[in-house]
Formats: structure tokens, C-alpha cells, sequence
């Protein structure tokens, strides 16, 4: 059984920065990719990034690609978002996940989930 735990969300203003926090607790997570998806009111859960076990090879939606990053820090059990340059369109409650298998993106591909945590942009 996987545990995640995210932290770090909050109210902040268009321009700033934030970085969200998962820790993440179970067997053999070193061996798991993990992704960020995050859900604003009223839309679908999107994937915002993904990063692989071994290699760390990152993955970002184009919405997001320069201003946000992906990181793991495997001796900590925890991955982290920096985000960056914050728009208001970035509010959402953002969700992290372990993936089951190597794969894409996507919702299905993920198996378990954090309870998520909020970001507010707003001015």
C-alpha cells in the first residue's frame, strides 16, 4: 500500500512562486515513476508532469513546460513541483501520484493518489 501526502499549496500572487511537496510512504518507490495532476473547479483532472524512477527523465504539459519542475529526492521518500511565474489559470488543487507502470501521462496509468492540496493565484 502507497501513501502520498501533499504540501504546500496556498494563496499567492500572479508571478510568484510556489513548490508543492509529496511524501510518499510504501514499498519499493525508488522503482516508480510519480506525476503531478492538478483539477480546477469545474474541469477534468489534467497531468501537469511525471518523472521516471532510475533516470529521472522528466515529462511537463506545454502549459506549464519552462515554468514549472519536476524533482525526486529518493533517500526522502518525497517529489517535489517548483512552480514558477504563476498565472491565475494555474489554480487548481493539485494531486500527486504514483504510477503502476512506465507510461504516460494519464489518469489510468496511476494508482494511487494524495487527498491533494490547493494553489490559489490570484492578485
Amino acid at each position: 500500500q502507497v501513501q502520498l501526502v501533499e504540501s504546500g499549496g496556498g494563496l499567492v500572487q500572479p508571478g510568484n512562486s510556489l513548490r508543492l511537496s509529496c511524501a510518499a510512504s510504501g514499498p519499493s518507490l525508488n522503482h516508480y515513476s510519480f506525476g503531478w495532476f492538478r483539477q480546477a473547479e469545474g474541469k477534468e483532472r489534467e497531468g501537469v508532469s511525471c518523472i521516471s524512477a532510475s533516470d529521472r527523465r522528466t515529462y511537463y504539459a506545454d502549459s506549464v513546460k519552462g515554468r514549472f519542475t519536476i524533482s525526486r529526492d529518493n533517500a526522502k521518500n518525497t517529489v517535489y513541483l517548483q512552480m514558477n511565474s504563476l498565472k491565475p489559470e494555474d489554480t487548481a488543487a493539485y494531486y500527486c501520484a504514483h504510477m503502476k507502470a512506465p507510461g504516460a501521462l494519464v489518469i489510468n496509468a496511476f494508482d494511487y493518489w494524495g487527498q491533494g492540496t490547493q494553489v490559489i493565484v490570484s492578485s
